[in-house]
């Protein structure tokens, strides 16, 4: 079957969703021989990079779900699964899923105390481990509340003319259980639905014109998130080849010169990522790198900065009509910036950049066709108008079915029949939207002031030139003083001794008269930031307030 054809047939299939994409490629005859899917990890045997077919990835997956079941994983059984190869995460979520269990997919850089008490939580049946998490295993069962099944690689030893016929799923089964990023607590345990997590795919990415000539993304996520799920589906049923990197190089996959190395090595000509893969690639003049195989750079997760987006526009190429009506391929690539959180699913915004593109200041573009969202007063739940701030309060097909074991907090994320976000915007007259701040981050000065800290640092960014990356904290402690700070990140030719008080005033306009504010040039390990890359200004609040005299 031709590839339009296929996507075509793949689109009005009832049936297909997130846990059984290469079941049903199968089952209506695609090319399983040709490359589709490369890891930059050893698989079974297979060396790094090697890129391998629908059928090694179905004869891989069908290895791993024998093994598992042979090790007594069943039909709704939640596995937890903690490791830093991107081969280990996908080929066992598609090994677990074919069994109609559920993959617990961990981020490998988050911290053992927090892994271990996470998987207590999740109350599951069994734990995949492998040699970087060696660790948790001492633990044993009882230290985890689930028996440790075995490392990761032990499961592509079985025999996969043994495995079961694949599960048949139901539209509303839990396929997987994601967690978001912790910035704000404990991660939360997400859970989504076959149908949840690929509805975006079927609705936006498999109706999507396609991509003139061949296409190959490279994702750069922590593979082991909703992200990371979506754009290995997406890539599967549209025929693209897929590179998945995993954790070396730095604190999480999206580290600058990891991602730069991988772009020169495999020439993508689409690059994924989170916010915090385009801040480490601004650390590199990337006019001095090969990257023009890229046309598109795609952001989810928090929106990007302005100051980013313009390295990364500048550079890359596109295709466009010559004089003589050819395609012809030109410099420049393009952006496009989907807001999105696990709890989304899929990014409910979108909007795309080229270099000569102007709408910035936090744009997120206007909500997916697939998507209905509003802006909401946080007090009262009551709608409000264009140009006022609001909580975004969003209904979707793409939404997670709710928290893994937490009623209490699944209801509480639910209002009338919407999804509260937690993202603070608000709507221009043209039905554009502006994200401003987390709202857990935000601080109300008074008199109708807040101090919106995301618009901040990107205000910074707009106005500073040698600063490549800054946070901005604020907090009150427990007699109401206010303290902020805010952490800059310089270039490398910038001074760290220059008085910056007067330009980051000026950068913040009328919000910083008569604030207190220290600014400070900081190195790297001075931000705290989780697993996924996100900076966790809870945590970094909590050295703000003590400073005021609160207990």
């Amino acid at each position: 079957m031709s590839g339009s054809n296929l996507r075509a047939v793949l689109a009005e299939d009832s049936e297909l969703g997130a846990g059984n994409v290469l079941l049903r490629l199968a089952e209506h005859g695609a090319d399983m021989d040709v490359p589709r899917v490369t890891f930059d990890t050893e698989v079974d045997t297979i060396p790094a990079w090697t890129p391998l077919s629908l059928r090694t990835l179905t004869e891989r997956a069908a290895a791993r779900a024998e093994w598992l079941q042979r090790h007594g994983i069943g039909r709704r059984d939640p596995v937890a699964i903690y490791v830093s190869s991107a081969a280990d995460v996908f080929l066992n979520f598609f090994a677990l899923t074919w069994l109609g269990a559920i993959p617990a997919l961990m981020n490998g850089n988050m911290s053992a105390e927090i892994a271990a008490e996470y998987i207590r939580r999740l109350r599951c049946a069994g734990v995949l481990l492998d040699a970087d998490h060696a660790a948790l295993a001492e633990l044993g069962g009882d230290g985890l509340g689930a028996p440790v099944l075995g490392y990761a690689a032990e499961t592509g030893t079985g025999d996969p003319s043994g495995a079961p016929p694949h599960y048949r799923h139901h539209a509303d089964d839990p396929v997987v259980i994601a967690h978001s990023s912790g910035t704000t607590r404990m991660p939360a345990a997400v859970v989504h639905s076959h149908q949840s997590l690929f509805a975006a795919v079927r609705a936006v990415r498999l109706t999507e014109p396609r991509q003139h000539g061949p296409v190959r993304e490279m994702s750069a996520f922590p593979q082991a998130h909703t992200a990371g799920v979506i754009i290995m589906n997406e890539a599967l049923c549209n025929g693209y080849e897929l590179l998945c990197l995993s954790g070396q190089g730095g604190a999480f996959a999206s580290s600058g010169e990891v991602v730069i190395d991988a772009i020169e090595r495999w020439r993508p000509t689409a690059v994924y990522g989170f916010a915090i893969t385009w801040a480490e690639l601004a650390r590199h003049d990337l006019t001095t790198r090969d990257v023009s195989s890229v046309r598109f750079w795609s952001n989810t997760g928090d929106c990007a900065h302005e100051a980013h987006i313009r390295r990364l526009v500048a550079v890359g190429s596109h295709y466009a009509y010559g004089p003589d009506g050819t395609v012809v391929s030109v410099p420049g690539s393009r952006f496009n910036d989907t807001l999105g959180s696990s709890e989304m699913g899929y990014g409910g915004f979108g909007i795309s950049h080229r270099y000569d593109t102007e709408r910035y200041g936090r744009c997120v573009g206007k909500a997916q066709p697939f998507a209905e969202i509003i802006l909401v007063d946080q007090r009262t739940g009551q709608e409000v108008p264009a140009g006022e701030v609001g909580m975004a309060a969003m209904k979707s097909p793409t939404l997670m079915l709710g928290y893994w074991n937490d009623s209490v907090a699944t209801f509480r994320t639910r209002l009338n029949g919407y999804y509260l976000t937690g993202d603070l915007m608000y709507r221009d007259e043209d039905g554009y939207f502006y994200h401003v701040d987390r709202a857990s981050d935000a601080v109300d000065l008074g008199d109708g002031k807040w101090l919106y800290t995301a618009l901040s640092e990107e205000r910074i960014l707009r106005r500073c030139p040698d600063v490549r990356d800054c946070t901005v904290l604020a907090a009150r402690g427990g007699d109401g003083t206010l303290v902020a700070e805010v952490l800059l990140l310089l270039a490398a030719d910038a001074d760290p001794a220059l008085d910056r008080d007067g330009e980051i005033r000026a950068a913040l306009g009328p919000v910083a008269e008569g604030l207190p504010l220290r600014i400070v040039a900081i190195p790297d390990d001075g931000i705290v930031v989780g697993p996924t890359g996100k900076v966790r200004k809870f945590l970094m609040r909590e050295r703000l307030v003590p400073s005021t005299g609160a207990p």
